[in-house]
């Protein structure tokens, strides 16, 4: 588009994890037209149906525009107009008041999912004094990174692929969930890229996969003992690299004696068969990936175990920091990374002990991340982000605000997240969103956790502010986009959120950066461009991408564990108190060990799966999304819908014993029988949105399913359990079609 006066803004879409580049074109601050970059590395031009709807985003009429003070009833809808220098007056009014008569650690912050700039958070929070930030990042990724990173001392979640001869994806879904990745591993496959989908589904990827192993929901952990039973004992492991560069192999083949595709069996419902070439597939063409899914983080009691078992995977085949395998980057050294602008030095030893959930659950808060953060500095030099790795106990910070134990949690700011709808057992949530004494909603809606705030701040989106990309601060590169116009009405961003914040809580000396571009300046700076501003980096490079480097652990002596190898057998893990080989662990729930329970629920559940147009709980407000999926849609097969007289479109109840829920029939063969699969985020903005019904947020949401019960709950990171729960279902009748609100 060649016009007099239109600046070409190169900016991104953050409607999902992909960040995709965007050429937005602009003629005096507003917006003609926007398209896909196609120099930019994870689209390539390309935009899916959420990018798309960018500019009905940016203006849509139900957007928060102005900052607003709850005037009547919580929940009752009534606001007040008010500036956002009274707003951050106000809070920071309240805010000192807690700490002084409860202390720092009575505030807690909940947040979203990497679209904001949680160092600005985690900044705040140290400073304030509060070691009780959180995300969802329990059930994605980071009890994933933590273990991996005591096992090899980094997460291998880079994987090589353009010289890979074997992809696993493992609970993943990119042809729904990252469609980029999907149209990659589509084109390698062309190439002769052997592809193996673990997943009760099947789903559009594993009808492009070479094996679909049909795994029972939550028992994922049998399947990986399996695998390396196999691997073992039939001496497919990489013995060169297991001996030269591991501890604990000959203990580890001692631990899986027992574990045969026979005795996986009936615990997984696959073939010992299917078992077997899954396993002898992976091991035998190499170099090969294991691509990271969130299932594995979604399992609850069994999670820690079965991410060590599939990090065990890699070690044991060699399929790790070498060309087409996974890759250890470690944290950059040319940039400054997240955890360097956390101020994490600043939260003393007395308030990191008071850290909610962290005398439970070691691994993902500070007795785990500190040793681990400890080793990485002394390899790496650096250490991984604190503000998604060491995170308080999100159903523990819920419990106390409900119960004062072990201490009162008096206020909630929640940034770019709707916890109502993405947290566990979701009644236990609202009850401690409408108990909590002072909570703030950032967002650029307002869902049901925002109807019961006090105060509700409008929040930039993707075109209105710039954004740093680098997976979640522990990546060694850098992908760069430039705000396409100033921010409308008077929306801000969340650095500015917490700046202005800090600020006025006393921490003006800490925050030297006017604007998210001069913070971002100062990050990046050293990397030698010879630019003079963050736009300037953004319209001449964009881009940092060092060259891959294989075999960094011989340059650097080892790897970064204690023993300097692959530490199958982990130190850390046992430095913890947790075992340092992974057991086996049954599924939460399943009919050997409840058997009773299992006579009333007799199915097996699995949820958490998130289903285009939207991204969680995102994106419901627009109905040109909504038009493509309007209803929420839960999936049986065929022969079990029948033995329960379900029919394809009925509306369903699933009930597991915390709840019911209901979503309409969708009956395929793409799905084992005896499973029951639910789509997550469901809520109804175009319902009242006042209290009770909140937009319908219990009715259709997955989450009030789900255990969030510590005994039911990852023992080393607290990841509660979504899957391989049970369940039972039955027919909604006409009179209670909406019974639930």
């Amino acid at each position: 588009m060649e016009q007099e006066g239109v600046e070409v803004k190169k900016a991104c879409c953050y409607f999902c994890h992909q960040n995709c580049g965007c050429l937005v074109y602009v003629k005096d601050g507003k917006i003609l037209h926007f398209e896909g970059d196609t120099e930019y590395p994870t689209n390539s031009g390309g935009l899916c149906c959420r990018g798309n709807v960018n500019l009905i985003h940016l203006d849509h009429e139900a957007r928060v525009n102005f900052p607003l003070k709850r005037k009547g009833e919580r929940g009752s809808g009534e606001w007040e107009r008010i500036t956002w220098e009274q707003a951050i007056d106000e809070i920071g009014t309240k805010l000192a008041e807690i700490r002084q008569h409860y202390g720092a650690e009575a505030v807690a912050t909940a947040g979203g999912t990497s679209r904001t700039d949680d160092w600005a958070r985690r900044r705040f929070m140290n400073l304030f004094g509060s070691p009780n930030g959180f995300h969802n990042a329990h059930l994605c990724w980071i009890p994933t990174f933590m273990i991996e990173t005591a096992v090899y001392g980094w997460s291998p979640f880079e994987i090589d692929l353009g010289s890979s001869r074997c992809l696993v994806l493992w609970g993943q879904n990119p042809a729904i969930s990252t469609l980029p990745e999907m149209s990659g591993v589509s084109g390698l496959k062309a190439n002769g890229l052997k592809v193996i989908v673990i997943d009760p589904r099947f789903t559009e990827t594993a009808a492009k996969a070479d094996l679909w192993i049909p795994v029972r929901p939550g028992s994922d952990l049998a399947l990986a003992l399996a695998w390396i039973n196999v691997i073992i004992y039939e001496g497919l492991a990489d013995y060169d690299f297991v001996y030269e560069h591991c501890v604990g192999f000959d203990e580890l083949t001692a631990h899986v004696e027992e574990f045969t595709p026979e005795w996986a069996e009936p615990l997984t419902g696959v073939s010992a068969d299917l078992i077997r070439e899954g396993a002898r597939m992976y091991a035998m063409n190499k170099p090969g990936n294991i691509q990271w899914g969130t299932a594995l983080d979604q399992i609850g009691k069994p999670a820690g175990a079965t991410q060590h078992a599939r990090a065990i995977l890699r070690a044991i085949t060699g399929n790790l920091d070498c060309p087409g395998a996974d890759l250890l980057t470690g944290p950059s050294l040319e940039f400054v990374t997240d955890e360097e602008m956390e101020l994490n030095e600043f939260l003393t030893e007395e308030q990191r002990a008071k850290q909610l959930g962290s005398d439970k659950f070691k691994l993902v808060t500070w007795p785990g991340y500190g040793r681990i953060a400890e080793i990485a500095r002394k390899y790496w030099g650096k250490a991984p982000t604190a503000e998604w790795m060491c995170e308080a106990h999100p159903p523990t910070v819920f419990n106390a605000i409900l119960t004062g134990e072990p201490y009162p949690v008096k206020a909630l700011l929640v940034s770019a997240t709707n916890p109502v709808n993405s947290y566990g057992e979701s009644q236990k949530v609202l009850a401690a969103l409408k108990a909590v004494d002072f909570m703030v909603t950032c967002d650029y809606w307002l869902t049901p956790t925002a109807m019961l705030s006090d105060y509700v701040l409008p929040m930039a989106g993707s075109f209105e502010r710039p954004t740093i990309t680098s997976t979640y601060g522990c990546s060694d590169f850098l992908m760069c986009s430039q705000r396409a116009i100033q921010p409308m009405y008077e929306r801000h961003s969340d650095f500015e959120f917490w700046r202005d914040l800090g600020i006025r809580l006393g921490q003006k000396e800490h925050w030297p950066w006017e604007t998210l571009e001069d913070a971002y300046f100062y990050r990046i700076k050293d990397l030698g461009y010879g630019v003079e501003s963050y736009d300037e980096f953004v319209e001449f490079y964009r881009f940092h991408f060092p060259e891959r480097e294989y075999f960094k652990y011989k340059e650097k002596g080892g790897f970064g564990t204690p023993s300097g190898k692959v530490e199958i057998y982990s130190s850390v893990l046992e430095e913890l108190g947790y075992p340092p080989l992974p057991p086996y662990i049954a599924p939460v729930e399943n009919e050997v060990d409840y058997p009773e329970l299992a006579k009333e629920y007799p199915l097996i559940l699995t949820t958490g799966a998130g289903v285009m147009p939207f991204h969680h709980s995102e994106h419901f407000n627009i109905k040109e999304l909504r038009f493509i999926r309007h209803e929420p849609h839960m999936e049986i097969n065929p022969d079990t819908a029948a033995e329960y007289g379900i029919q394809e479109g009925d509306w369903v109840w699933v009930e597991t014993r915390r709840g019911r829920i209901k979503q309409k029939a969708s009956l395929t063969e793409g799905i084992r029988p005896g499973t029951v699969f639910t789509e997550r985020g469901w809520w109804y903005p175009e319902r009242d949105l006042r209290n009770p019904e909140l937009g319908g947020c219990l009715e259709s949401n997955t989450n009030v399913l789900t255990s969030t019960a510590d005994e039911d709950c990852d023992p080393l990171s607290g990841s509660w359990a979504n899957r391989g729960l049970l369940c039972k279902v039955y027919k909604v009748s006409s009179s209670d079609r909406r019974e639930d609100k």
